[in-house]
């Protein structure tokens, strides 16, 4: 457990709601900020407080209101709004004995605008099947309101008629110790280690999202946390957690906040004096980690502080991280990447309580060091399996390996461990359904999408956003299958207005082919904002994929080369306007509404 609190005896505790009430009645804690919410208003920055004390009676009241409305064991949607009262309904439902369901609140009064989000909540409330849900008054009069909450899939009603079975219970109340008029009862003591208490999902970025249920298991934070992450599901929602476990406080901030200021970010580091700050690996997508520590070295920032971390939903979130020291700075790097964990070597006859081994896909037996393959993890923090998916949960909780009694984690992920002197660095390559299979030469040959994304990027940096670019495969058949490129313009850089993107186009399939050796078939330039992303900021390459395919993404211009250089005819979806043309590629400009129509050469 963490030594760095006041006492030096550490209250340890099965499950984490129960350190509230410790440190509540510590005189150290009581008065001691939990949590602090940093609102960026449009002409200053103002923060709301929530100590320990304050922090653990709130979620005394609304538990006992909770339970006036529910029972044990019952598994509620939470759509409360980012903030304080999320933080104190999500420690309350633990503390009632109940399941919570964190989801993002979708705006119920536009449902076109709102697809994905919506698609989200009908999928959660289908799987979970929630007694009730929590959520602001005023988001309750919402869809109350809503005639049509949603339209997925020809189904306008379906979600609606879901929503409108559950008991609506208003945060507004619960913070008072009731619930729509229930009488508050004695809660109870809360949940047990065994039990589920939190159903989380993943986030989606090669898939559809399933849901996790995570079991109370002990976390080690440090002191002094900022968080603008989403409070909903992986970091942003464990990071909740690991403050109460240790006592700490945590900054939280919006994404939208960041994302429309991202010096936020920096200033609430600098304000509250971070001494942690989990930020996922798009948020520096301009730069490399060596280049931000020399910004920011002469302001205070030491190179040891930078922690490579790996985790996923299906491990509780985290896996492993590698600590710089103060002696060992530089970090051996592989094909550009630093390292997210130190492995130790183990005998073969020892079972660590945590193992993370490289195991080739097809055979499913371990690989050499060295040897790329997918990454699998036996941890106690593995989670549970995929709530109502019982064929997944098996394929991916309960992988085995011969001579071991461990049950293993897929993760999905590419990895490779590279021994260095007399450490064994973990690598993580990619996700293993975004390597993409090429035919070069009459071999084949798999390149990860983010090394044809980044140097996409470094065909024009001015013009293009960093982090939102997504290279993917038509077809996962090599010999049929062009490489694609869908990159986002920066504002600013012609969008639907117009303008000449041929210098564009020409320096990304320049740049790829003179990093990679990867000749790409298919170039489409979109508006800020539409390559989609999961919540936690990852590209979701099937999704960009899928919509290009179907022609539902909003294209400004798109250029398609053979692998000759010569062009071939595409015409334009009706029209006389003239085409912006450039050697070696046919190109179309036009606005979302009235653009190329691609041959069936797919």
């Amino acid at each position: 457990m963490s030594t760095e609190n006041y006492d030096p005896c550490y209250p340890d505790q099965p499950v984490v709601h129960r350190y509230l009430p410790v440190w509540a009645k510590l005189p150290a804690f009581a008065a001691k900020p939990a949590f602090v919410w940093a609102d960026d208003g449009d002409t200053a920055m103002s923060y709301a407080t929530l100590t320990y004390s304050q922090l653990d009676a709130a979620v005394e009241r609304m538990s006992s209101g909770l339970l006036g409305a529910l029972r044990r064991a019952d598994t509620v949607l939470v759509l409360a709004s980012p903030g304080l009262r999320l933080v104190k309904l999500l420690f309350a439902c633990q503390r009632a004995g109940l399941t919570a369901v964190p989801i993002i609140p979708p705006d119920p009064s536009r449902p076109g605008a709102g697809g994905a989000a919506h698609s989200h909540l009908l999928r959660a409330v289908s799987q979970t099947r929630p007694r009730a849900a929590v959520a602001d008054a005023r988001y309750i009069d919402a869809i109350k309101k809503s005639n049509a909450v949603v339209d997925v899939a020809g189904e306008p009603d379906r979600l609606a008629a879901m929503l409108r079975s559950l008991r609506w219970l208003s945060v507004d109340e619960l913070e008072q110790g009731g619930a729509n008029g229930a009488a508050p009862v004695t809660p109870f003591v809360g949940g047990e280690p065994e039990d589920a208490y939190l159903i989380q999902y993943t986030s989606g970025a090669t898939g559809a999202q399933k849901p996790v249920p995570e079991d109370a298991y002990e976390l080690h934070p440090g002191s002094v946390v900022v968080s603008w992450l989403p409070q909903y599901h992986d970091c942003g929602l464990m990071f909740l957690l690991l403050t109460v476990v240790a006592g700490a406080t945590c900054v939280l901030a919006s994404p939208d906040a960041f994302v429309r200021r991202p010096r936020l970010w920096l200033e609430l580091v600098t304000e509250f004096r971070a001494t942690c700050t989990p930020v996922p690996s798009f948020a520096l997508p301009l730069s490399c980690v060596d280049e931000f520590v020399a910004e920011f070295r002469g302001d205070g920032l030491l190179p040891a502080s930078i922690s490579p971390s790996y985790g996923l939903a299906e491990n509780c979130t985290f896996v492993s991280t590698v600590w710089r020291s103060r002696r060992c700075v530089d970090l051996p790097s592989y094909k550009k990447l630093l390292p997210s964990a130190r492995l130790s070597f183990h005998m073969a006859d020892e079972e660590p309580e945590i193992e993370i081994i490289m195991v080739d896909e097809e055979t499913g037996e371990p690989v050499e060091d060295g040897v790329e393959g997918e990454i699998w993890v036996s941890s106690p923090s593995n989670a549970s399996g995929y709530l109502g998916h019982p064929s997944a949960t098996r394929e991916v909780f309960c992988a085995t390996l011969p001579g071991k009694g461990s049950c293993y984690v897929r993760t999905g992920d590419r990895g490779v461990v590279v021994v260095r002197g007399a450490e064994r660095y973990l690598y993580v390559v990619g996700r293993s359904a975004d390597v993409l299979a090429l035919d070069v030469d009459g071999g084949q040959r798999s390149v990860c999408a983010h090394y044809i994304e980044t140097a996409a990027f470094g065909g024009a940096p001015d013009r293009l956003r960093g982090g939102c670019i997504a290279a993917f495969a038509t077809s996962p058949v090599p010999s049929t299958s062009l490489v694609v490129v869908v990159a986002e313009l920066l504002k600013g850089s012609g969008g639907s207005g117009g303008g000449d993107h041929k210098d564009i186009c020409e320096g990304i399939k320049r740049a790829v082919w003179e990093e990679e050796g990867v000749r790409v078939g298919w170039i489409v330039l979109v508006d800020s904002g539409v390559v989609p992303k999961t919540t936690s900021g990852k590209l979701r390459r099937g999704a960009a994929r899928e919509k290009l395919l179907a022609g539902k993404l909003p294209i400004l211009l798109e250029a398609r080369y053979d692998g000759d250089e010569s062009s071939s005819s595409v015409p334009w979806d009706g029209g006389e306007e003239e085409m912006e043309k450039c050697p070696g590629m046919d190109a179309a400009y036009g606005s979302a509404s009235r653009r190329l129509r691609l041959q069936s050469f797919l």
